[in-house]
Parts: C-alpha cells; structure tokens; sequence
C-alpha cells in the first residue's frame, strides 16, 4: 500500500482538477476549436493551479456529459496526446481520471506516467448512465499486464449520480474494500459533483480503514477545507475552484496555502 507521503511527499495533500473541454467523439465536442484548443484549455488551468500552491493535479474527462462506463479510442487518445503536450510544464504529481472507465484510466496513466488514478471500481450502481456493474478483479489483472501496479488507485466508495445496490452503511462497505481490494486511498463523495460529503461519513470511514488513507472527493470549499482536513489525509477539489462554480469554465484563484 503507498502511503500519502510516498506519493506526494507530505502528510495532507490537495489534489486540484485540470478538466478536460469536451474530446472528440463527446456529443459537445467542438469541431472548429479542434483538441489544438483542449490543449491550451488544460495548460491555462494547470499554470494557474500550480501557480495557486496545488500539491498535485489530476487530469479528467469532466465535460464529456452524458458519461459512459466504457469510453472510446478516441478519448484515450486525445487525452494522452493532449497531457502529453504539457508534460514539460508539470511540476507536481498528477493523476488521470476517466469518466467512469478504470481500464481506461489505467492505460492512460502508464503511457503518460501519471502516479494515480481515481475510479469508481467495486460495486453495482442504478445511476445515470444505466446499471452500473464493475470489474475489479478483471481491472486489478489489466494493471499487472501493463505493469501499473506502482500506479496507485484511489477508490471512489460513494459514486456521484448513482445509487449503490450495496446497502451497507459506507464505513462498512470501506472496511470491506480496504480488506479485499487493494485500494490506495479511499474517497468519500457527496450525492453528485461539487456537493460534500458529511463530516461525519469521513470521520466513520476513516475510524472503519485504519491507516489506509482517506480524502474527501467532492464538494470541498476555502469555508470547509480546514475543517475536512482535521479528519481526512487529503482532499480532491474541481468544483470551488472554477468561476463561478461551473467546472467547464477556468480556474478561480488560490486558497491552497492560507487555508490549511
């Protein structure tokens, strides 16, 4: 299991989104802006989160709406391509994300050498994109193959935009992931994008996992950070930072180290 300082080199860390524009292929996709556009979209955004103090960014699909369980070459590539264009501007660690897709993920982040990815990968979910029915044997034996397994994988316990079949309370489902799953880091999400999970639901989770690390995922602001950071090892913020609050618009500023 990588510890948080292993990965990161500090104890508390937060982890800022670089949110892809819509890819090729994506019903929102912009033909006329073309990916020479996501290109200068992603370097604007990291310049700006590093420049702010971030201690790691993480690269995602975000406004590829509707999402799929299973994405297309096209995404893969464009993704790749287009991180791999600001690779030389990268100064912190950084993780791949692909809506809602591990493998994936996975293969993105051993072509590009991204130190974690985060997923939803144990599970089944009524949600928005259909039944959602993971594979985590199947993905856990796709990471030994590409040989990723100094990849660490963060586990999304609590999907946004879904319901989980599993009815056991959060921490008991987290205990039970961190026994048989291998899971790096634990996140513990709010209902969708941008909301909080409950202090209370973190603190359990964390009681439930030992020493294995747990972030909040979702909905984290400059109000509550600190608050969040007393209990969680991390946290992972897209939302708060973007005007407005819209996660396909730029970066809003720095708070990073003001609000520890």
């Amino acid at each position: 299991m990588a510890t948080v300082k292993e990965i990161f080199g500090k104890e508390k860390v937060i982890i800022g989104m670089v949110h892809f524009p819509p890819l090729p292929g994506s019903p929102l996709y912009d033909d006329k802006k073309g990916v020479e556009f996501i290109v200068e979209r992603i370097k604007s955004d990291l310049k700006s989160l590093q420049n702010g103090g971030i201690d790691a960014v993480m690269f995602c699909n975000e406004n590829d709406r509707p999402y799929k369980l299973k994405v297309d070459s096209a995404t893969v590539a464009t993704m790749s391509r287009a991180i791999g264009e600001v690779m030389d501007e990268i100064r912190v660690p950084f993780g791949v994300d692909v809506l809602w897709d591990p493998f994936a993920a996975i293969a993105i982040a051993k072509a590009v050498g991204a130190k974690f990815i985060r997923e939803i990968i144990t599970g089944t979910y009524v949600s928005d994109m259909g039944l959602w029915k993971t594979e985590v044997g199947e993905f856990y034996r796709y990471r030994k193959l590409l040989d990723a397994n100094d990849i660490a994988v963060f586990f999304n316990i609590s999907a946004e935009f879904a319901y989980n079949l599993d009815r056991r309370p959060l921490e008991e489902i987290a205990k039970s992931v961190a026994f048989s799953s291998l899971a790096d880091v634990i996140l513990v999400s709010g209902p969708m994008t941008g909301e909080s999970p409950s202090l209370d639901h973190i603190k359990k989770v964390k009681d439930k996992v030992g020493e294995k690390p747990v972030f909040a995922n979702t909905g984290v602001t400059k109000e509550n950070v600190r608050e969040i950071l007393n209990i969680a090892d991390g946290a992972i913020i897209g939302t708060s930072l973007k005007k407005d609050g819209i996660t396909r618009r730029f970066w809003n500023g720095s708070y990073f180290n003001s609000h520890r």
